[in-house]
């Protein structure tokens, strides 16, 4: 199957590509139909941008780019957020070229001096006589930077990049809970992101990565080197010798080995490709806390809310088509797709207000532990990722199976419980992306 006479012949109509319990392997290794991820996918649906925290005070900002749209994070005057285009209305240079910082009373490109306020609203330009009888102020250009669609939900800022798609609300449904998850594990209800996030760039598809995240059975076979590091090293000591938090963290790898482990975590999915993995257990079930931690979360929310909250842990909840949160130990993995076969991962982890500084050493150490480039963890992941790309390039059988699991009507199957080892989350973002692919929007559920 030739990717761009596809492309050509069906007008960009790329969902075929996805057949229920099967997906071709130009999904993964399409220049073609990354370009209309962008365009469609990544456009019509919520992306996340950043943490309120981050822009604490008026004209404090933080720059990004998403789907090759470069943005803006600012607080303005009466403490509310603005999102907009980082392209100044006049030749399109960026207004602000730092990650992060404060801009004062207003927003000023570096190329000619046009002025926007913090709302993005056109402020003032240089020998504006010259303008006088001219239609800049009827056009796109006069009305200042472009804003962007944008909604907070407990500090966690999203932005939908495109004109067309759901709103915020109806896009996440239940996934909204996976925020609220993490914001109550504050005793305060709040949370600060710890900035910058650790940054790593991969040589595969996003897509790669974000079936990986719910993929429990992988655990069993890609990270044994790491199970074996964590035996080895703590196995001369006696059970009931206190762990450091590294051996603590790995230990969570050697507990979900088991093949009957990872079927009783249980899954769930979600409309429009969202899930949660790890209902019933995770690799973090066995975590202690701080007998501080937990008299302030008694205080703050009773007994049983408090209970409620710190017994929560799953595996991974998924945001699609980007984002995967784990209430504890609190780190948020972000895709930022930069080409067919390359992403950054972002690995935020947060500090909980009114808790002891454990919590936050935690999501620190766990990010480094698990996912930097130097981690046990990550290096037996990445391998499997860039090498698996590469393959795909190859001639032979274009299809990549699905199958585990699969049954007629599973489509309809949202809230159910499932197996931990069913392949059903992954199925369920491939339903979500073939229906955002779609040339033109109809909406509806996924």
């Amino acid at each position: 199957m030739d990717t761009i006479e596809t492309l050509r012949g069906q007008r960009g109509d790329v969902g075929h590509l996805f057949q229920g319990d099967r997906v071709h392997r130009d999904v993964y290794t399409s220049p073609e139909i990354f370009a209309l991820e962008q365009e469609r996918l990544f456009a019509r649906t919520w992306q996340f941008l950043g943490h309120a925290s981050q822009v604490p005070k008026p004209g404090d900002f933080v720059t990004t780019e998403i789907a090759g749209r470069p943005l803006i994070l600012v607080r303005a005057a009466d403490k509310s957020l603005s999102v907009m285009m980082n392209r100044c209305a006049h030749k399109g240079a960026k207004v602000l070229t730092e990650p992060a910082g404060n801009t004062g009373r207003a927003l000023r490109c570096p190329y000619h001096g046009w002025s926007y306020r913090l709302d993005g609203s056109l402020l003032g330009l240089p020998i504006q006589k010259d303008y006088e009888g001219t239609r800049l102020r009827e056009c796109e250009n006069g009305k200042g930077l472009e804003r962007i669609a944008s909604a907070e939900r407990r500090g966690f800022v999203f932005v939908r990049l495109g004109g067309e798609g759901p709103s915020f609300e109806e896009y996440f449904g239940p996934a909204l809970s996976f925020l609220d998850m993490m914001a109550d594990r504050s005793p305060e209800g709040e949370l600060e992101a710890i900035v910058p996030p650790l940054r790593v760039s991969i040589k595969c598809n996003w897509k790669i990565y974000l079936e990986n995240i719910n993929d429990s059975l992988h655990v069993f076979a890609a990270h044994e080197p790491t199970m074996i590091a964590g035996r080895q090293i703590w196995s001369p000591k006696t059970p009931d010798e206190p762990r450091p938090m590294p051996v603590e963290q790995l230990a969570g790898f050697q507990a979900g080995t088991g093949f009957e482990f990872i079927e009783k975590m249980g899954a769930r999915v979600m409309p429009e490709g969202h899930s949660l993995l790890g209902l019933a257990a995770s690799v973090h079930s066995h975590y202690g806390e701080d007998p501080d931690y937990l008299a302030a979360m008694t205080e703050a929310y009773g007994e049983e809310r408090a209970k409620a909250i710190l017994s929560y842990m799953p595996q991974n909840g998924v945001m699609y088509p980007s984002v995967a949160l784990k209430g504890s130990p609190q780190v948020m993995r972000v895709l930022r797709p930069i080409a067919a076969d390359r992403t950054v991962l972002e690995a935020w982890c947060f500090r909980a207000k009114g808790a002891p500084p454990m919590m936050a050493e935690r999501s620190m150490l766990y990010n480094r532990l698990v996912f930097s480039p130097l981690s046990l963890v990550a290096q037996d992941d990445v391998h499997l990722f860039e090498t698996a790309q590469k393959s795909l390039l190859a001639s032979g059988n274009p299809w990549i199976s699905l199958h585990r699991g699969h049954r007629p009507g599973e489509e309809n199957d949202f809230g159910k419980d499932k197996s931990g080892i069913d392949e059903i989350v992954m199925r369920n973002q491939h339903r979500a992306w073939a229906k955002y692919m779609a040339p033109a929007w109809s909406g509806g559920g996924a």
